[in-house]
């Protein structure tokens, strides 16, 4: 049985005169810490000519500060057995460092060095140049990326969820030194920025030391709100791909609501029981590629009786209106226009007759058993604790948890009816095609 609201972790939340919101989640029994530095800025904040920016400077902190030239962030990580990573959002950046509890001085040093103090050397700029552009075509190998970065961009035609948080490729051989120097002096600073430390630690001690450290930092960053709005979606749009690859695919996209929706708890029962998952209260990790459910709607209407290898669904929370997005990859033989009829089925199957109460039941028992294990170690409970932060006002989390728990099916099957209109909606297609052989 998972624990009460009231277990989730409840930080100690305090805000800096420069503007840094600070949460602390300690606990005595943990022998590591994990420091997260969450920024509220993302490929959202962007604009033509500089996509990529958000993801470029999550880079270049790792590339030289006052106190921490090329290559000695790192050294100073792993020299004290820990670990470091960070990773770029549309919605927000966010880096993470975990190590044993005696050394939680050294993220911190870092963190404080280069929140507003990053040094974006035009020579580093133009050597990390070549490795972010080796990532974005790491990733157009894959015909997965290419056929989703097609499908933003074909539902977005003026919010800037409509590119990918890698940029076009164009921005990035062309985004200068003094360009992203400047994006990182707008967006990044205390303002923009959610502290958030877990695991062992002494409050106090811990408290004095943030505020020597964090205090001096310039109150910096722009308020990165966007209010561009996406006007709607006013028929069908598609498009067909082609290239190397193993499995035809097939993307069909609908417009949903954003987090703060007060739809947004049965977008994330629908999508639990068409796809399978409860992105945010998973047993398993709440980041990357979705699994597959041999339970759920699209499995059982799609992979069993042999037509798609793999079928799911998405719906990510985002601050603004996303995409409901159903996934499958064909099987052997089988035409994509099989695969795109036997989705537009089962989502209007779903917008006649809602869930079951035996679906509505499996998707509270995922619910309360991915919230049982929501806080396990210092790196996840940081992750949650920022990514929640990211999202909403404080009590976001534990709000969602009751409500998701208390979604009726009449709720599910208003949401269905009202986003699966078969009209508007944006489809994607792709065919492999064997890679010509160089003489």
């Amino acid at each position: 049985m998972a624990p009460p609201v009231g277990s989730f972790l409840r930080p100690e939340r305090f805000q800096l005169p420069n503007g840094l919101t600070v949460l602390l989640a300690p606990d005595a029994e943990s022998p590591t810490a994990s420091v997260w530095v969450w920024y509220r800025v993302g490929s959202k904040n962007e604009w033509l000519g500089v996509t990529g920016a958000s993801h470029w400077v999550e880079h270049m902190l790792f590339q030289g500060s006052p106190r921490f030239a090329k290559g000695e962030i790192d050294r100073a990580v792993v020299e004290v057995g820990g670990i470091l990573n960070a990773f770029t959002d549309n919605d927000f950046t966010a880096y993470f460092t975990t190590v044993p509890r005696e050394h939680l001085e050294v993220p911190l040093g870092i963190e404080a060095d280069r929140m507003t103090r990053a040094t974006i050397a035009p020579k580093e700029v133009e050597r990390e140049r070549t490795v972010v552009r080796s990532e974005r075509e790491g990733n157009e190998n894959w015909p997965e990326f290419r056929v989703e970065e097609e499908l933003y961009a074909l539902a977005f035609t003026e919010h800037p969820y409509r590119w990918d948080a890698l940029g076009y490729p164009s921005d990035i051989l062309s985004l200068t030194p003094e360009a992203l120097r400047a994006y990182y002096q707008r967006f990044y600073g205390p303002r923009n920025a959610v502290l958030v430390v877990t695991g062992g630690f002494e409050p106090a001690t811990l408290r004095r030391d943030i505020r020597r450290r964090f205090s001096r930092l310039p109150s910096t960053g722009e308020d990165p709100e966007v209010h561009r709005v996406e006007p709607p979606l006013g028929g069908i749009r598609r498009a067909d791909l082609a290239g190397p690859g193993t499995t035809p695919l097939i993307a069909m996209a609908y417009r949903a609501p954003a987090i703060s929706a007060a739809e947004a708890p049965a977008a994330l029962v629908l999508d639990a029981i068409l796809g399978g998952e409860t992105r945010l209260f998973a047993a398993g990790p709440m980041w990357g590629r979705r699994s597959d459910h041999p339970t759920s709607r699209l499995y059982r209407a799609l992979v069993d009786p042999g037509l798609a290898v793999r079928a799911t669904s998405e719906w990510r929370p985002r601050l603004h209106p996303g995409l409901f997005t159903f996934y499958a990859q064909a099987a052997e033989g089988v035409a994509l226009e099989r695969i795109e009829q036997a989705l537009l089925k089962e989502a209007q199957r779903i917008a006649a007759d809602g869930p079951t109460s035996a679906e509505l039941q499996e998707v509270r028992v995922k619910v309360r058993e991915g919230a049982a294990l929501s806080y396990e170690g210092s790196t996840r409970a940081g992750f949650r604790l920022g990514y929640f932060a990211m999202l909403g006002p404080p009590g976001l989390e534990r709000r969602l948890y009751r409500q998701l728990l208390a979604v009726p099916a009449s709720a599910v099957k208003q949401l269905a009816r009202r986003l699966f209109d078969p009209r508007r909606r944006v489809v994607i297609r792709f065919e492999p095609v064997a890679e010509a052989v160089r003489g």
